[in-house]
């Protein structure tokens, strides 16, 4: 998939404040504390709206996204594996987006070795890489590779967007209601292998793939086949719920247990309206906004205490406005 560069403002990264002790002068340590490049993730459930709130911030911060999705990672198949399109890409370069042969293993380690010369290639090039997506394994590994030292090489700001779970269910099955509309099971016929009931590798493993395997094997009348298909979806409803879940408690266990510390956007009142106008006015105040002023703060952790936070394409926030709404976004 080709995506478009858009003009957009630069981010830079600010030296620290020079620090005068009690005593007078100036600590010189300070002077040789190289600045950390940033690195910001967002996390969240299938179908959250972690690659909408992705662009909408790389838009305004000058960021590049690099995806985290272990299925999108591979070539075609953009319906089954919900890639982002261009219309939704806003012209935000997106990285290791359809690259794979879906035939083949993208591992964890795969990940990290790919992940980090992106942040490093974006990161050179004075632009903010922003990771993006839900296999959190793999950002786990990216953040904790012992290799590479990433977790001691940047700053990281981690965001989670959260939708009340029986919303976001909801959501998730009309999803596969569009997706089933958009092409899905032709899609899905398309790595159908008779031969072959390995769904363990490549692209197989995606949600869709073994859930039709009995659909696409059984040569019947058509009103047992129609039976089969429901069942089919129903099944790929449950195991993306199933998916949902799973992702969510690994989330905690990356806050309660490894101690990353996480902001919690909730976008539940977003999706309780049910799309128009009012639904992107939520969006913006509940999940956009929050996630900005975090950003804001974030990037520019080492900048002076003036009075004003500074986006990357000036929108001015007052700093006690900012520091409401990043404590009330930081997940308690």
């Amino acid at each position: 998939m080709s995506m478009r560069f858009a003009p957009t403002f630069m981010c830079k990264q600010k030296l620290p404040l020079l620090h005068m002790p009690n005593g007078g002068g100036i600590d010189l340590k300070i002077l040789h504390r190289p600045q950390k490049e940033k690195v910001v993730v967002v996390m969240g459930a299938t179908g959250a709206g972690k690659s909408r709130l992705s662009v909408d911030l790389a838009t305004r911060f000058s960021a590049e996204i690099v995806n985290a999705d272990k299925m999108q990672v591979y070539q075609g198949f953009d319906v089954l594996t919900n890639k982002v399109t261009d219309e939704e890409a806003g012209g935000v370069p997106h990285h290791l987006l359809g690259i794979i042969d879906p035939e083949k293993d993208f591992t964890a380690k795969n990940f990290c070795n790919a992940a980090s010369r992106c942040i490093k290639s974006i990161a050179g090039r004075g632009r903010l890489p922003m990771i993006a997506g839900g296999s959190n394994s793999f950002i786990e590994a990216l953040v904790e590779d012992e290799d590479s030292k990433m977790k001691s090489k940047y700053d990281w700001c981690f965001i989670c967007v959260d939708v009340a779970l029986p919303v976001l269910h909801s959501f998730v099955s009309e999803r596969v209601d569009r997706m089933v509309e958009k092409g899905m099971i032709e899609e899905a016929r398309g790595m159908f292998n008779p031969a072959s009931r390995d769904y363990s590798k490549g692209l197989r493993r995606a949600i869709g793939m073994q859930e039709l395997d009995r659909y696409f094997r059984i040569e019947s009348d058509e009103e047992h086949r129609a039976r089969l298909l429901e069942d089919a979806i129903n099944d790929v409803k449950k195991n993306t719920r199933t998916l949902a879940c799973r992702q969510l408690e690994k989330i905690k266990r990356l806050k309660h247990v490894k101690g990353w510390k996480i902001h919690r956007l909730d976008a539940t009142e977003a999706f309780l309206k049910r799309g128009g106008s009012e639904a992107d006015q939520a969006w913006e105040n509940l999940v956009v906004a929050p996630g900005t002023a975090i950003l804001n703060r974030f990037l520019h952790s080492h900048a002076s205490s003036g009075s004003l936070f500074f986006t990357a394409n000036n929108l001015l926030i007052p700093p006690a406005a900012a520091r409401a709404t990043v404590a009330a976004a930081a997940i308690h």
